[in-house]
């Protein structure tokens, strides 16, 4: 026996051409989805200080933004809404000419066939209390009258032409709820995307100066504790069984394990969502010069494939698309 060894992993290494040849996990521009903002009242984007090369879109500079993301192949773009007004039961939520759905229009308008345009449905942005549901007296959210609530947001987004509504509320019965209004008001063939997994995350703070919260407190009476791997699978288990099309993971790196976990025993499609905060940190590390940022964008978002997310809502998707399309990945 030779006294060098016959087995080398790293002849598989040797090249460029060959770690491409024998890559395990790849990523695809359609596998990203763009989430984006739209605000009432203004005129042009808004840069979102703790978001770097996000904006708040005007519905003009919406359409724009959209038609740049079908170019570059992305799979589909998520719509939050940002409304001058709130009240208690964010009833800017359910007005056809509330802002998320006058930008779901206008989206469609200018994606056509090109890619999917999907919506959040949640109240956090609507609510002067920033909660993501109807408050009881006692100031608790009420998850039954919430639910009320999300029958009509769901088929008024669908209303606009939201394709796949994504049902991030946490709310116990949502999915299973949202199904039968959607199919009662001849929706029947708009798409479910449950947030199963969601977690109570420190890393949503960008996000609420994006969406400009009004939350006092925290949401952890219905977002799930971080401490619990095995409640993530449940989750996701009753949302399947209530009729979700697809389900995902949320926050997408701080919870990897729960992400292989769902993966392994979906019968639906797995997606995860790279938050804000997870966006932030990369940027304010290449800021001060201790990363590179393409090289770790591309890195942080293919750890979330290959844990088994079929596809990814990333702020990152309209860079790492054209840089994919580029062959610069």
């Amino acid at each position: 026996m030779s006294e060098f060894p016959r087995v080398r992993p790293r002849r598989l290494r040797a090249t460029p051409a060959l770690r491409r040849l024998t890559a395990e996990t790849r990523l695809h521009p359609s596998e990203l989805v763009l989430p984006m903002f739209v605000r009432e009242g203004i005129d042009e984007p808004v840069e979102i200080g703790s978001m770097p090369g996000v904006v708040h879109h005007s519905v003009d500079s919406l359409k724009r933004a959209v038609e740049e993301a079908a170019e570059a192949g992305i799979g589909g773009v998520m719509l939050f809404g940002v409304p001058l007004e709130k009240d208690a039961v964010g009833s800017g939520a359910t007005d056809p000419d509330g802002i998320l759905n006058v930008g779901t229009r206008a989206a469609v308008d200018a994606a056509g066939d090109a890619l999917v345009v999907q919506t959040d449905l949640c109240l956090d942005e609507f609510t002067d209390h920033g909660h993501c549901g109807v408050l009881a007296a006692d100031g608790s959210v009420d998850n039954d009258a919430t639910l009320a609530r999300y029958d009509e947001m769901a088929v008024v987004q669908a209303e606009a032409g939201s394709q796949l509504i994504g049902m991030s509320g946490m709310m116990d019965g949502q999915i299973g709820s949202a199904r039968d209004a959607l199919d009662a008001a001849g929706f029947g063939g708009t798409a479910l995307l449950a947030y199963s997994a969601k977690y109570a995350s420190a890393f949503y703070g960008p996000f609420r100066e994006a969406v400009q919260s009004s939350l006092v407190g925290d949401r952890r009476t219905y977002q799930l504790d971080g401490a619990n791997r095995r409640e993530g699978l449940r989750e996701v288990e009753l949302d399947i069984a209530e009729g979700a099309d697809i389900v995902m993971v949320k926050p997408a790196m701080s919870y990897l394990d729960v992400l292989a976990d769902t993966a392994a025993v979906s019968t639906v499609p797995v997606w995860a969502y790279q938050i804000s905060g997870e966006y932030a940190m990369i940027h304010a590390a290449a800021a001060n010069g201790w990363i590179d940022l393409e090289a770790a964008s591309a890195e942080s978002v293919l750890s979330i494939k290959r844990a088994g997310a079929d596809a990814i809502l990333t702020y990152f998707a309209l860079d790492l698309a054209k840089r994919l399309n580029t062959g610069r990945i």
